[in-house]
């Protein structure tokens, strides 16, 4: 009876004194690392952002606006890499370049062309083909010779190609890309990228030929008020103002390819060769002399988007000049073409266009003719 009694008391106490030992082992085991974690919990706390400053001596969510406000304008750090231009983080001038270029350049360029087609559509079908009024003659005279017809056309058919090649890079993807389809689009684009590149030599080997070949002859010269107040009989028929080798007309193209085509050849070999010409800073300077207030501490960075904006906007210019001489040249006016052609033209269409000329050449005094 006893010993039953016991039992349950025994087991009781076996089931309390376990729990305890349990117990026990838990706090040694624990025991020693609660000083630890505590002084973890201590750092974690040291360490925690307050009011927004992060220890280590970094900014953290705490703004420091000078800070940003000289990365914004391009203040340049140091690097250790071979590549010093990595040291500035932002160039604000890239965001200028782009909205420029697929801007005021693209959308002004586009209408310029299109307008320029649209009054010659228009001057056609008012004027249409001016003829030569005396009919031909059926007599020639040798407008130009050979040297000069192969400078006139090193420079007209490298212009070509390279008015055409830089008209895809500005408006290829808008325009031929969903027509072509990439891979058609990107052969096109990578030939018309070489011949751009190479064919810009023959341009500015033509320009230089034309240039030191008709200098003389485009001087302007008071007859040339003359000749722009009627309009160079252009817009009427009969009307035939006094010339010489070439007119007023002529003379105006001639000085907008020589300065347009040096111009356009500067920008294009520092597109050629980067950040090795710096053009813009220095003749930021000249013009400073005017009072225009124009930045002239510049970087390489800021010299090849303004050469590369420079290139497009002087390019579409003479894009749209050459339109207009092309037609007049060809379509626009009979007896034309032969002058570049055969170099041999109509002797009445030269006494209409260019009468003095004429009368130079008549009278063999071409060579003593003071310039016009």
């Amino acid at each position: 009876m006893i010993a039953s009694v016991l039992r349950p008391r025994r087991s009781a106490f076996s089931l309390i004194f376990g729990f305890l030992l349990l117990l026990a082992a838990v706090v040694a085991v624990t025991a020693p690392t609660a000083p630890a974690r505590a002084q973890g919990a201590d750092t974690t706390a040291a360490e925690s952002p307050t009011a927004g400053n992060v220890p280590g001596n970094v900014l953290g969510n705490t703004a420091d606006s000078e800070f940003w406000r000289a990365i914004r304008r391009g203040e340049t750090g140091s690097v250790t890499i071979p590549n010093a231009q990595a040291g500035q983080l932002i160039q604000s001038e890239g965001d200028n370049w782009r909205a420029v270029r697929n801007g005021p350049v693209t959308v002004y360029g586009a209408w310029a062309m299109l307008g320029i087609v649209a009054l010659i559509a228009l001057f056609f079908a008012v004027r249409g083909r001016i003829r030569i009024d005396a009919g031909p003659s059926g007599t020639t005279i040798e407008r130009f010779n050979m040297i000069e017809r192969t400078a006139h056309w090193i420079t007209a058919t490298s212009f070509i190609v390279l008015a055409l090649t830089g008209l895809n890079i500005l408006y290829g993807r808008h325009v031929l890309l969903p027509i072509l389809g990439l891979d058609i689009f990107a052969a096109i684009t990578l030939a018309g990228k070489y011949a751009h590149n190479f064919l810009s030599f023959a341009f500015m080997v033509g320009v230089v030929l034309i240039f030191f070949l008709w200098v003389g002859r485009n001087i302007p010269g008071k007859r040339d008020l003359h000749w722009l107040a009627v309009g160079g009989g252009l817009f009427k028929k009969g009307v035939h103002p006094p010339a010489g080798k070439f007119n007023a007309g002529q003379k105006l193209i001639f000085w907008a390819v020589i300065l347009g085509g040096v111009s356009i050849s500067l920008s294009g070999l520092a597109l050629l060769f980067p950040f090795q010409f710096a053009f813009f800073g220095g003749t930021f300077e000249v013009l400073n002399i005017f009072g225009l207030g124009l930045p002239t501490d510049l970087t390489m960075m800021q010299e090849m988007q303004l050469s590369q904006l420079w290139h497009g906007v002087v390019a579409l210019i003479l894009i749209a000049i050459i339109i207009g001489h092309i037609y007049i040249g060809s379509l626009g006016m009979e007896g034309a073409f032969e002058a570049m052609g055969s170099g041999q033209v109509d002797l009445n269409w030269a006494k209409e266009h260019h009468s003095l000329w004429v009368q130079e050449v008549r009278s063999g005094s071409e060579a003593q003719q003071p310039a016009e």
